[in-house]
Protein backbone atom coordinates (compact mmCIF):
# COMPACT_ATOMS: atom_id res chain seq x y z
CA UNK A 1 0.00 0.00 0.00
CA UNK A 2 0.97 3.64 -0.41
CA UNK A 3 -0.15 6.52 1.82
CA UNK A 4 0.02 9.94 0.16
CA UNK A 5 -0.96 13.47 1.18
CA UNK A 6 -2.16 16.10 -1.31
CA UNK A 7 -3.00 19.76 -0.69
CA UNK A 8 -5.64 21.80 -2.53
CA UNK A 9 -5.76 25.56 -1.98
CA UNK A 10 -9.07 26.33 -3.68
CA UNK A 11 -11.15 23.26 -2.96
CA UNK A 12 -11.54 19.64 -3.91
CA UNK A 13 -14.26 17.05 -4.51
CA UNK A 14 -13.67 13.34 -4.07
CA UNK A 15 -15.93 10.57 -5.32
CA UNK A 16 -15.08 8.04 -2.65
CA UNK A 17 -12.42 5.43 -2.28
CA UNK A 18 -9.83 5.11 0.44
CA UNK A 19 -9.39 8.83 1.01
CA UNK A 20 -9.50 11.15 3.98
CA UNK A 21 -10.58 14.70 3.16
CA UNK A 22 -9.88 17.45 5.71
CA UNK A 23 -11.41 20.93 5.51
CA UNK A 24 -8.67 23.12 7.02
CA UNK A 25 -10.97 26.10 7.71
CA UNK A 26 -13.83 24.10 9.26
CA UNK A 27 -11.57 21.55 11.03
CA UNK A 28 -13.78 18.73 9.74
CA UNK A 29 -12.83 15.44 8.09
CA UNK A 30 -14.55 12.71 6.06
CA UNK A 31 -13.63 9.27 4.75
CA UNK A 32 -14.45 8.70 1.06
CA UNK A 33 -16.65 11.14 -0.82
CA UNK A 34 -16.49 14.79 0.22
CA UNK A 35 -16.50 18.31 -1.14
CA UNK A 36 -14.54 21.27 0.26
CA UNK A 37 -14.73 24.76 -1.22
CA UNK A 38 -11.50 26.17 0.29
CA UNK A 39 -8.19 24.90 1.64
CA UNK A 40 -8.29 21.10 1.78
CA UNK A 41 -5.98 18.19 2.49
CA UNK A 42 -6.50 14.72 1.02
CA UNK A 43 -4.76 11.57 2.23
CA UNK A 44 -5.04 8.61 -0.14
CA UNK A 45 -4.39 4.91 0.47
CA UNK A 46 -3.90 2.88 -2.68
CA UNK A 47 -2.00 0.03 -4.27
CA UNK A 48 -0.09 2.18 -6.75
CA UNK A 49 3.39 2.08 -5.28
CA UNK A 50 4.89 4.26 -8.02
CA UNK A 51 2.49 7.08 -8.86
CA UNK A 52 2.06 9.80 -6.26
CA UNK A 53 2.65 12.76 -8.56
CA UNK A 54 1.95 16.07 -6.86
CA UNK A 55 1.91 14.61 -3.33
CA UNK A 56 3.41 16.61 -0.48
CA UNK A 57 4.51 13.31 1.10
CA UNK A 58 4.06 9.75 -0.11
CA UNK A 59 5.36 6.55 1.46
CA UNK A 60 4.91 2.83 1.03
CA UNK A 61 3.32 1.21 4.09
CA UNK A 62 3.17 -2.51 4.81
CA UNK A 63 -0.24 -3.65 6.06
CA UNK A 64 -1.29 -7.25 6.69
CA UNK A 65 -4.25 -7.87 4.35
CA UNK A 66 -5.70 -10.40 6.81
CA UNK A 67 -5.72 -8.04 9.81
CA UNK A 68 -8.44 -5.58 10.84
CA UNK A 69 -7.45 -1.92 10.40
CA UNK A 70 -8.79 1.56 10.97
CA UNK A 71 -7.90 4.87 9.39
CA UNK A 72 -7.72 7.60 12.04
CA UNK A 73 -7.85 11.32 11.39
CA UNK A 74 -7.03 13.47 14.38
CA UNK A 75 -5.64 16.85 15.32
CA UNK A 76 -2.94 17.51 17.90
CA UNK A 77 -2.65 20.92 19.60
CA UNK A 78 0.38 22.09 21.61
CA UNK A 79 0.56 25.14 23.84
CA UNK A 80 3.63 27.35 23.54
CA UNK A 81 6.66 25.23 24.43
CA UNK A 82 4.70 21.95 24.52
CA UNK A 83 6.59 18.67 24.21
CA UNK A 84 5.67 15.17 23.12
CA UNK A 85 8.42 13.19 24.84
CA UNK A 86 10.17 10.37 22.99
CA UNK A 87 7.34 8.09 21.89
CA UNK A 88 6.05 5.61 19.32
CA UNK A 89 2.68 4.81 17.70
CA UNK A 90 1.18 1.44 16.65
CA UNK A 91 0.96 2.39 12.96
CA UNK A 92 2.24 4.67 10.20
CA UNK A 93 0.91 8.09 9.31
CA UNK A 94 1.43 11.43 7.63
CA UNK A 95 1.18 14.71 9.54
CA UNK A 96 0.56 18.28 8.26
CA UNK A 97 1.42 21.34 10.36
CA UNK A 98 -1.51 23.74 10.48
CA UNK A 99 0.08 26.50 12.57
CA UNK A 100 3.07 27.25 14.74
CA UNK A 101 6.47 25.60 14.57
CA UNK A 102 7.51 22.08 15.46
CA UNK A 103 10.88 20.37 15.78
CA UNK A 104 10.67 16.63 15.10
CA UNK A 105 13.61 14.50 16.27
CA UNK A 106 13.89 10.87 15.15
CA UNK A 107 16.71 8.51 14.28
CA UNK A 108 19.29 11.06 15.45
CA UNK A 109 18.05 13.86 13.15
CA UNK A 110 16.04 16.99 13.91
CA UNK A 111 13.80 18.67 11.33
CA UNK A 112 11.97 21.96 11.80
CA UNK A 113 8.49 22.45 10.31
CA UNK A 114 6.43 25.58 9.84
CA UNK A 115 2.83 25.92 8.61
CA UNK A 116 2.29 23.71 5.57
CA UNK A 117 5.12 21.35 6.48
CA UNK A 118 4.32 17.65 6.16
CA UNK A 119 6.14 14.53 7.35
CA UNK A 120 5.79 10.76 7.61
CA UNK A 121 6.20 8.73 10.78
CA UNK A 122 6.56 4.96 10.45
CA UNK A 123 5.08 4.28 13.90
CA UNK A 124 7.59 2.10 15.74
CA UNK A 125 10.47 4.58 15.29
CA UNK A 126 10.85 6.73 18.44
CA UNK A 127 9.99 10.41 17.84
CA UNK A 128 10.17 13.54 19.99
CA UNK A 129 8.20 16.69 19.12
CA UNK A 130 9.03 20.13 20.53
CA UNK A 131 6.62 22.99 19.82
CA UNK A 132 7.68 26.59 19.45
CA UNK A 133 8.15 28.42 22.76
CA UNK A 134 6.53 31.49 21.12
CA UNK A 135 3.58 30.07 19.15
CA UNK A 136 0.69 27.71 19.74
CA UNK A 137 1.19 24.77 17.39
CA UNK A 138 -1.25 22.34 15.73
CA UNK A 139 -1.05 19.51 13.25
CA UNK A 140 -3.55 17.17 11.66
CA UNK A 141 -2.63 13.59 10.81
CA UNK A 142 -3.92 10.41 9.28
CA UNK A 143 -2.66 7.11 10.67
CA UNK A 144 -3.41 3.52 9.74
CA UNK A 145 -3.82 1.53 12.94
CA UNK A 146 -4.75 -1.98 14.05
CA UNK A 147 -8.50 -1.99 14.76
CA UNK A 148 -8.01 -2.64 18.49
CA UNK A 149 -6.85 1.01 18.76
CA UNK A 150 -10.29 2.35 17.85
CA UNK A 151 -11.07 5.28 20.15
CA UNK A 152 -7.83 4.85 22.13
CA UNK A 153 -4.89 7.17 22.55
CA UNK A 154 -1.95 5.77 20.54
CA UNK A 155 1.08 7.54 22.01
CA UNK A 156 3.42 5.21 23.92
CA UNK A 157 6.38 6.79 25.74
CA UNK A 158 9.77 5.11 25.33
CA UNK A 159 10.96 6.09 28.83
CA UNK A 160 8.43 4.99 31.48
CA UNK A 161 9.47 8.02 33.60
CA UNK A 162 7.92 10.27 30.91
CA UNK A 163 4.50 8.78 31.69
CA UNK A 164 4.47 10.87 34.88
CA UNK A 165 5.48 14.19 33.27
CA UNK A 166 2.80 16.78 32.38
CA UNK A 167 1.24 16.23 28.95
CA UNK A 168 0.18 19.60 27.63
CA UNK A 169 -0.61 18.52 24.06
CA UNK A 170 -4.22 17.54 23.25
CA UNK A 171 -5.20 15.00 20.60
CA UNK A 172 -8.76 15.24 19.27
CA UNK A 173 -9.96 12.28 17.21
CA UNK A 174 -12.01 13.47 14.23
CA UNK A 175 -12.87 9.89 13.26
CA UNK A 176 -11.78 6.24 13.23
CA UNK A 177 -12.97 4.48 10.07
CA UNK A 178 -12.72 0.71 9.41
CA UNK A 179 -10.32 -0.07 6.58
CA UNK A 180 -9.84 -3.32 4.68
CA UNK A 181 -6.57 -3.74 2.82
CA UNK A 182 -7.45 -4.70 -0.77
CA UNK A 183 -6.10 -8.16 -1.57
Amino acid sequence: MRLSLYEFGTGVETIGGNRVVYDVTADEAWFGAASVDGHALVWQLDHDAEDAEGALVSRAVELDPFADWIVRCDRVDFPKGGVAYLHTHPGPGIRYLLRGELEITTEGRSTFYGPGGAWFERGPDPVRADASPHLETSFVRVMVLPAEWTGKRTIRYVDPADDDLPKLQRASILFDHPFAVPR
